[in-house]
This record gives C-alpha cells, structure tokens and sequence, in this order.
C-alpha cells in the first residue's frame, strides 16, 4: 500500500512516487494508509488566456480592411485586437523589442520588425499566429519599415542610410540597394544620419520618397535608379505625410514645425507653420517648441484636409500632460491624453493612398491605455472601449472565482450590463471589428468577481478567450458622500478609500450578493430586472466592543466580547450567544482628538430615494459602530448560506 502524498501529485518534480510503505498501528486510524490514485502526469499546468492593457507597449499597425489592431510590445510580445471578444497573443521567440509593424493589408498577414535587427512574416490565417519567414541583418540596424499597398517589396531603411529591399512572398533580400550616397548631393560629404522615413508616391509606385534624419528628404526614382529631387531644411526630420494628389508631402520637424513642400520646388518649402508657437508681430520666425514626433495628412472629399500631429507644444507649457493635436481648417484642437503617446494611427475609408481618404477616427497608443477618437462628432468625442484593457481602473482589492456557473447567468448579467451606457462617448460602433467570436477555452460558464478600492464590483466572464465586463456594481451609491475633513471617517485604513471591497460572498444559484467594505460595512444585494427608486430603510447597526486594557474581569471580559444588535426605530437586543472579544486592529487604531464618537458607524447612509437600476439592488445595510472611543473591526471574512438565509 502507497502512502498518499499531495505534493508529488503536484510539483511534478518525480513521476515515480516512492516505494515506501508504512507500517499502520493498530488501533490507530491516523497511521492507515489509503491506495495513492493521482500521479503527477495525470495533471499539467497550462496558461490559457492573458488579460489586461500590454505591458509596455512600442509599435501598432492597423488592417483598413479586415478592421484590426496589432500592437508589439518592448518584450517582443504582439496582441491582436478585433471587435469586442476577439483577442490573440503571441510572443516573438528572441523577446526583443517590437519597433515597427505593418500589415500585408487583406492578407492575414503582418511584417514586424524588432530591435536585435530582424524581421519576421506572420501567418495570421491559422487559429494560433505563426512566424513563416525571418530575415536577420547582422551589419545595419533597422530603423524604418515600409510595406505599399498590394505591393510584394518590403523597403527596409536602416541607421547608416542605406535602403534594402525584401522580396515578401519568398522573404529574400533583392540585390537592388539605395546607398545613402548616391541617394544624397555627390556634393555632401558629411553622412545624412538614419533613415527615419520610406513611403512611395501616392500616385506613382515607382518614385519613392526617402527622409534621413538630418533634414534631407530625397525623391528616388527606383526605374532610373537616381535622384529626381532633394529637399533640405535646417531641422532633424521625423516624420512625412503625403497628400493623397502626389503632388505635395509635409515633413514633422525637432523644432516643432511643419513644412509642406511641392515635389517640383525643391528650392523651399511652399509653407512653413509652428501649431504651438508664438507668432512674434515684427516678422521674426516663432519660438521653438518640442518636436513634432508624428504628422498624418488625411484629406476628405467635402471639405477641408485633417492634419493630425503629436508633441510640438511650446517649451513654457512644462508639466503639461502629452497631447494629441487635430488641425482641420481653421480650428486647431489640442486633446490631452492621461499617459504619454506611444504612436498614433488615422483611420480611414479606403485603404489605397491615392484616393480621398475621409479619416473617421484616430487611434492613439499611450503607455498605459488605448483610446480611439471620432472625428466625425463635433468635439472630437472618444470611443467606449469594449476590452477589459484596464482590469485595475481603479486597483482591484477582492477577487473571486466561480466556475460551472448557471447557465442563465451569463445572459442575465449581460443584459443589465448592456444597458450602462455612460455619458459623453462617441455614439458610433467601436471601429476596430475585425474577427470572429471564437469558442470558450471551456465548456462551462466562468464568471470571475472583482471588488475595487473606489467600492465598484465587476462582474466578468471569463469562459471566452478574453475577459469580458458583464455588469458592473457601485456600492458607494448606498452613502453620503464626506463633504468635509469633519464628515470623513477618522479611521486610518480608511481616509483614502473608504469604499473600499474587502471581502465578498456570493451565491451563483440565487445571485444573493453579500459585500463586506474596508468602513466596517457589510451590504446584502438580491438581483432584480425591474428599476425601483427606494430609501435604504433596510438597516442594522452592530455594536461589537473591541477587548480594552482596562478590563481585567472574566465577566467584564465577556460582556465586552458580546455584539448588540439595533436596528433604527427598534430597541437594542443582546443575543444569547457571546462572541469571542475581537482583537484591536493596529492600523485601525483611534485619531480621536474630537473626543469619543460612541454608536457612530464610519459612514453615514443616504437618506434620501435611491435609483437603482436593473441588477443588484440593496436589500440590507450592515454597520458596526464606534464604541468607546474605538473604531469597528474591519469584516475580514465573510459567509453566505442562501438556503437557510444566513
């Protein structure tokens, strides 16, 4: 007989379980061993799916025709965004970073370009995304991708100016190479920098405009293999534009200027403008502001181009949060972001360059969040964001997980949850959806519960491949706000976040939810399809006396370890069953210079009519009290019983 021993079961570490057998005691039972049935190859850990905004994201490209999203990452990590439910994660196999995509447009394909100087072709026709071809450059760094629209060359510009191309389909170099000194003035001995820009004529495949960084910008004619013009401006280059005629491009400068030249008037630029800076009025040329990073130059069919651009703000706005500016017409419209802008994309109708383009929104990567603007509203309004990107919105505090949930569950959440539509978004679909729903990682409902220091609860369902927010619930709604330092409970743990979900217990098979907050608060919710307004009259004050120094008494002792009970309007009662007298917890300690505030509950109740919407609505309110001078204990564990309801 084998002992049993969980820890080979789990660990894995040995496939043989040891031969040992022990020699049982009669008479005692502790000793006996039972037959060892679950061996270690009977289970296997796997990671299933991968949730959350991608940690520090570098690169993004875009799909206009199949409507999705790539985004790299800094640890050669690519996710894949479609409509909402539609995810995909793959990891680059050398970990470098991702520094540019581009999408072999209607393909199912996608180019990406990493920091250790290689590229690689993925298959995006298949369940799981696989890497078909690479190509490693040993002797020049990568710094710029461009891939035209139906077009089989991949042009690759690299740090010393030189341009290779790739032949896509067979993912081989061509013999056909752009050195930088032919491409520049015979004239010009001093090297041009990196290249930092490729893009082909909007009207003419054959030409192609090449930006280095210096400043020198080159219209190459690949038939002729020489320089049709070059164009110089005083300023490092960092992005170029085309307008979709052909006949005019604008390059993003370091001095936080824009120039706009004619490809036929290499001479100087045509326009020259500073968005940001001060126009002195005696004719000088305006301050200098932050570079430019990116310009995208969209035009539209009934009216006036989108110029869109971010950075070049003035230097004296220091502190100012990154910003994303839209020029259109006259009016310029300067919209802050909350993290900084990783890279930005302009979405538009139609997918070849050489026609209006009629940009309907614009996608901005930052650090820590994805936002999509809609140009087409009056103010520029954002789009709801339909992935669980910010799983700690606000940090998450309580975290529970159910399994092989009620069937019906799901459905119910989701059609309360739809209807919590908030205020000030884009009325519009989101516009990245591409893909199709594919099937759960399992057979059976998941729902996953989170509780979060702002006091909301999310509901998700974590059946699919990605986490989807079902419903979510705001239990601060139950309270008056504190409106001054005198109302705000004067408990440590609690001045920051007050609402805050400590614990929570739930029955999936009567949807009875019990939350318990950090103020020494418990609220039960039952669900419900039907709104009602109501005053919270459902409440229970709990006096439970914490254990004082100044008892010495067995009796006193337990008089202070038994809770009262006292609901408004009825008498207090003491139940027949003494609860052990709870511990003082350190960090919840007194600040009590106002003196004691006996009977007092850390938050006050609303008094006045309650909307609650369709969902979970509050059907009791649970308090403990200040007594003697002490605050309550924090509920650090909790148990629901809907069956008897206890």
């Amino acid at each position: 007989m084998k002992k049993f021993n969980i820890r080979k079961v789990l660990d894995g570490l040995t496939n043989q379980s040891s031969s040992s057998s022990a020699s049982p005691q009669p008479g005692n039972r502790e000793n006996d061993t039972i037959q060892e049935s679950l061996q270690s190859e009977h289970f296997q850990l796997c990671k299933t799916v991968r949730h959350g905004f991608p940690y520090q994201p570098s690169a993004m490209a875009f799909d206009p025709v199949q409507k999705i999203l790539a985004i790299g990452t800094q640890s050669g990590a690519l996710r894949l965004f479609g409509r909402a439910g539609v995810e995909c994660y793959c990891q680059h196999e050398s970990g470098s970073a991702v520094i540019q995509l581009q999408f072999l447009i209607n393909e199912g394909a996608l180019v990406s370009a990493l920091a250790d100087d290689s590229i690689h072709l993925w298959n995006l026709r298949q369940k799981l995304p696989a890497v078909l071809h690479s190509l490693k450059f040993n002797r020049e760094r990568i710094t710029f991708l461009h891939l035209p629209f139906q077009s089989k060359w991949l042009y690759v510009g690299t740090e010393r100016g030189n341009i290779h191309i790739v032949n896509v389909e067979s993912f081989t170099l061509s013999g056909y190479v752009i050195m930088w000194n032919k491409a520049i003035e015979l004239s010009t001995k001093s090297h041009p920098g990196p290249v930092v820009h490729i893009s082909d004529n909007p009207m003419d495949e054959g030409k192609l405009l090449i930006g280095f960084e210096c400043g020198i910008v080159v219209l190459w004619d690949l038939r002729t293999k020489k320089a049709d013009y070059r164009y110089s401006y005083d300023e490092a280059i960092h992005s170029v534009a085309w307008h979709h005629e052909g006949k005019q491009f604008v390059c993003s400068h370091s001095d936080g200027t824009l120039t706009i030249w004619n490809i036929r008037a290499p001479a100087k630029p045509t326009q020259t403008i500073t968005p940001h800076g001060k126009q002195p009025k005696d004719g000088k040329k305006p301050e200098p502001c932050k570079p430019i990073l990116k310009v995208e130059y969209k035009t539209t069919r009934a009216g006036d181009p989108f110029m869109v651009l971010s950075g070049g703000l003035s230097y004296d706005t220091q502190g100012r949060r990154a910003c994303l500016t839209v020029m259109h017409g006259k009016s310029t419209a300067v919209l802050e972001m909350d993290y900084p802008i990783v890279d930005f994309l302009t979405l538009c109708e139609t997918p070849y360059p050489n026609d209006f383009q009629e940009p309907y929104a614009v996608v901005i990567l930052l650090e820590k969040d994805l936002v999509v603007i809609d140009l087409a509203q009056i103010g520029y309004p954002i789009f709801e964001n339909p992935y669980p990107l910010t799983l700690h919105e606000s940090p998450v505090t309580c975290c529970e997980y159910f399994a092989d949930c009620p069937a019906e569950l799901i459905p119910a959440f989701y059609s309360v949850g739809s209807r919590q539509k908030r205020q000030g978004y884009s009325k519009k679909e989101w516009p990245i959806s591409g893909g199709n729903w594919g099937q759960g990682t399992q057979s059976y409902p998941e729902i996953i519960i989170t509780g979060h220091a702002d006091g909301s609860i999310k509901f998700w369902d974590a059946s699919a491949i990605m986490l989807q927010v079902l419903y979510k619930l705001k239990t601060a709604k139950v309270f008056e706000k504190a409106r001054s330092k005198e109302e705000k409970p004067s408990t440590d743990i609690v001045d920051e976040d007050p609402f805050a979900i400590q614990t929570l217990s739930w029955c999936p098979e009567s949807r009875i939810l019990c939350v318990a907050g950090v103020s020494a608060h418990l609220i039960i919710y039952r669900f419900s399809k039907q709104e009602v307004t109501t005053e919270v009259v459902q409440l229970l004050e709990v006096r439970m006396p914490c254990e004082l120094n100044d008892v010495d008494s067995p009796e006193a002792a337990g008089e202070a370890g038994t809770p009262s009970v006292s609901t408004p309007g009825a008498s207090a009662s003491s139940p027949q069953t003494a609860l052990p007298p709870a511990q003082t917890h350190p960090s919840t300690s007194s600040n009590s210079s106002d003196g004691p505030r006996d009977n007092v509950p850390c938050l006050k109740v609303r008094c006045s009519p309650l909307k609650q919407s369709p969902g979970y609505q509050v059907d009791l309110v649970v308090q403990l009290l200040w007594v003697s001078g002490e605050p309550p204990q924090q509920i650090t564990s909790l148990a629901l019983n809907s069956a008897y309801g206890l």
